[in-house]
């Protein structure tokens, strides 16, 4: 098994160190597991990973979403059928859990599924036997069977709109991934990753980075979309953005308008404060209270910070990036958006 087939996972917190370990743990052991966890939270991703480090890895994964097909459908993707057993059978069918082999099948959405195919899953769970429809052959199966939903289960099962035996069998062990705002400290290294991934989509040269005020925007934000949510938002930046400049215009809602006809004029969501933010000192004066025009009062900082190491560093422009911990392309792109390059020839 080659390493880059592996699905990584973009992260350094402990939330996702944790269930890294769980994934590795659960990899050696052929038991059912369910993922849950909200929307763009990785389920999939998750799912993958925890195949290709187990002993399944060298046989088929395949993904079926049961939220995607009705009923009659979806239980012949799974079972399969003989001829003849319905309207337009014509000839045999063989169905994931023959198809899949001793590899991995994952159920995406496994909370649509009804309450009868849920029965016949809880079955092939127990004995591994199932049969095709419209036959009386007894097939086996070794599959391994993982489960996904962004919802409650426990909660539907007592709603009834969930089997009790089922989610028992199912939850061998239960995989529950964090929200992006449970790992804050994980935006900045995805945001770059992702915004280095598009610029390199796009041929261009060098991903000039985020500005300080961008950064502060994506940290505070509380992305209710999670990871695929700040993909998105990170790839629009980049895409919209000229491939000299540092990217600070950043749209969370590509749907914002004055002219969008549901909602009226669009008012954008002011992010929260960064951690700290009330005891930032500034030439060895504290701020105590937030700037009445938070853009100038970013600006204005990086500004006085620009020149202060520029001329530290006797307007070098490389040692001031290594001392400001930037890369040169992203000092540069500082200078030039503060119209600093001509700094030392003024003084």
């Amino acid at each position: 098994m080659k390493e880059e087939q592996i699905p990584a996972l973009i992260g350094e917190s402990t939330a996702i160190h944790d269930v890294l370990d769980q994934v590795s743990l659960l990899a050696d052991i052929n038991r059912p597991v369910l993922v849950v966890g909200e929307r763009g939270t990785g389920k999939e991703l998750i799912t993958q990973r925890l195949h290709y480090l187990s002993k399944q890895w060298g046989h088929p994964f395949i993904k079926l979403n049961c939220a995607a097909l009705p009923e009659s459908l979806l239980e012949s993707e799974l079972f399969g059928h003989e001829p003849g057993s319905f309207t337009g059978a014509s000839r045999l069918h063989k169905g994931h859990f023959e198809q899949v082999g001793e590899g991995t099948l994952f159920f995406d959405e496994i909370n649509s599924m009804s309450s009868r195919l849920q029965e016949k899953l809880l079955r092939v769970i127990e004995y591994g036997e199932f049969a095709r429809i419209g036959g009386s052959k007894t097939l086996h199966t070794r599959a391994r069977i993982i489960g996904a939903a962004n919802q409650d289960l426990p909660q539907l099962a007592e709603q009834g709109k969930f089997r009790h035996d089922l989610l028992d069998r199912l939850a061998f062990d239960v995989i529950t991934l964090p929200p992006l705002r449970a790992r804050n400290g994980d935006i900045q290294l995805l945001a770059n990753h992702f915004g280095l991934n598009m610029t390199q989509e796009l041929r261009r040269s060098f991903f000039p980075g985020f500005t300080a005020e961008t950064m502060i925007r994506l940290t505070g934000y509380p992305w209710p979309g999670n990871v695929r949510e700040l993909k998105n938002v990170v790839e629009r930046s980049v895409y919209h953005t000229d491939p000299e400049s540092m990217i600070e215009q950043i749209t969370f809602d590509p749907f914002a308008s004055p002219y969008r006809q549901e909602s009226g004029k669009y008012q954008p969501e002011a992010p929260s404060p960064p951690p700290g933010a009330e005891q930032l000192c500034i030439d060895d004066q504290q701020v105590v209270s937030s700037p009445t025009d938070f853009k100038a009062f970013i600006e204005s900082t990086e500004k006085k910070i620009l020149r202060k190491t520029l001329a530290d560093n006797r307007f070098h422009q490389k040692r001031t990036a290594e001392a400001l911990s930037l890369s040169y392309h992203q000092l540069r792109g500082y200078l030039k958006k503060y119209n600093l390059t001509a700094q030392k020839r003024k003084r």
